[in-house]
């Protein structure tokens, strides 16, 4: 008599929308992948649940397509596109007894099975835990939500804060979700603004109920500075797209590390006393330029390039107003300048100049 197979772990990925998503979601997978073991007690089931499969032909994932019906009903009754989140780990727990579900904007640093130790009755797994709920009370969540979560015993300002890019349950925990999702439902009119609040009720489902573990040293989540994090995935896309599991493919994922690329120190002090040349609401923008320019030994660091000269533009027009063309010319032609970026000033100038036209 043959022993049905007990069911594997399942790391579950929800990817929709325009092509960077994809991409991200592609490199997470191939990152879990690389730091997967070889036995059998590293096996796990990976699901992609999405609107275009094409991205994931070459890796060795469950596609499940999504059209836009199930997601405009996952995502109902606000259309609040992070419910969907919530729903579909829902969904999953009742076929398995144990699931995560990460974000696209993830990579692993560790084995994925790390993850899958700190999920277990009883426990809620997140990507970080955060701050206490009331230490900041201008947060439209705190302002708007204080009073009704304390007068139902639900909440107080002790309750810790998550992040949910990570959301890791056991099925026996999965009426958590139901939970979570009631409170979006209700509170969505009274937070609509609120970015945080599906990991906000998801916080506040788990309060006094369900442990809570974070996994930020098995996973990064870029959810800060994503343009430098997505070029360097796309420049690791473009070397690896059509053998994303090959030996050099994996190898190559250590090498789109989880830092910021950033000159030595030397090079920065150099910037820093180069800008000093500068009138004084350009130099910031000329070291984040300088920094973009550096030749990174890191390929991946390399690819970074447009990422901090956009991110220079936009920091300074957030500062000090749109740029004009003719001002962005005249400060990349300084001396100083204009010398320290070398044969890439034409490059960065006509970068620059498209994107501040846009």
């Amino acid at each position: 008599m043959q022993h049905p197979q007990p069911s594997r772990p399942q790391l579950v990925y929800l990817a929709f929308g325009p092509a960077t998503y994809h991409q991200e979601a592609c490199f997470s997978i191939v990152s879990a992948l690389a730091h997967l073991g070889r036995s059998a007690d590293e096996a796990l089931d990976i699901q992609v649940y999405t609107d275009n499969p094409a991205p994931y032909a070459k890796l060795p994932v469950t596609v499940h397509l999504l059209d836009e019906a199930t997601r405009t009903a996952w995502n109902a009754p606000h259309g609040y596109h992070f419910r969907s989140k919530h729903v579909l780990l829902r969904q999953v727990l009742e076929q398995h007894p144990l699931a995560i579900l990460i974000d696209t904007d993830t990579f692993f640093r560790q084995s994925p099975m790390r993850l899958f130790e700190r999920v277990k009755p009883g426990q809620l797994l997140c990507n970080a835990i955060g701050g206490r709920y009331g230490a900041n009370q201008k947060c439209l969540l705190y302002k708007n939500l204080l009073a009704v979560l304390q007068s139902r015993g639900l909440a107080d300002c002790q309750m810790p804060l998550i992040n949910s890019g990570v959301i890791g349950l056991s099925a026996e925990d999965a009426p958590t979700l139901d939970h979570s999702i009631a409170m979006m439902d209700e509170f969505y009119p009274l937070a609509r603004e609120a970015y945080t609040l599906e990991e906000f009720c998801l916080a506040v489902a788990a309060y006094r109920r369900l442990k809570v573990a974070e996994c930020t040293d098995v996973i990064h989540h870029y959810w800060s500075r994503k343009a430098q994090f997505r070029a360097k995935i796309q420049a690791w896309l473009r070397k690896h797209g059509d053998a994303p599991l090959c030996e050099a493919a994996l190898a190559d994922v250590a090498r789109v590390n989880d830092q910021l690329p950033r000159p030595p120190t030397l090079h920065r002090l150099g910037y820093k006393a180069l800008s000093l040349t500068l009138p004084r609401n350009e130099r910031q923008f000329a070291r984040e330029l300088l920094y973009g320019s550096y030749p990174y030994p890191n390929e991946f660091d390399r690819a970074c390039a447009s990422a901090w000269w956009d991110k220079a533009l936009e920091n300074f027009n957030a500062r000090h107003g749109r740029i004009e063309p003719e001002q962005l010319r005249q400060c990349l032609r300084h001396p100083g300048l204009r010398l320290s970026l070398g044969a890439r000033r034409k490059d960065i100038e006509a970068h620059l100049l498209s994107s501040a036209q846009a």
